[in-house]
């Protein structure tokens, strides 16, 4: 079965249940119950920021991770989700081991290390 083509609804489906799933695991590896309204903008910033993309550029990161994560990053950042338990995240960012998370999470652990 061919990949579906970004602009398709299933694509973006796709998209931002990977975005949503990414969030509950950050969430939960660092032990906090995540801000469900906070994470829905989180995830119609996201789809919105997609949207607007050429469809060149919407092709490229469906097929790269490394631009997913990226457009995950800046919805987190836009939507406001980086600005939710501030403080307790900024404190766990600071230790890093200590944080039970693969290092792809660090593209949102970052922006608790401003």
């Amino acid at each position: 079965m061919p990949e579906a083509l970004p602009t398709t609804p299933d694509a973006f489906q796709s998209l931002k249940e990977e975005f949503r799933g990414h969030l509950e695991t950050f969430y939960a590896g660092l032990k906090l119950a995540p801000p469900y309204e906070s994470v829905e903008k989180a995830v119609r910033t996201l789809t919105t920021m997609v949207h607007g993309l050429p469809t060149e550029e919407q092709t490229r990161i469906m097929a790269d991770p490394v631009l997913r994560w990226r457009q995950f990053q800046r919805a987190f950042e836009a939507s406001g989700l980086a600005r939710k338990h501030h403080g307790i995240i900024a404190g766990l960012a600071r230790n890093r081991t200590a944080v039970a998370l693969p290092v792809e999470y660090d593209h949102f652990l970052d922006l608790f290390r401003i």
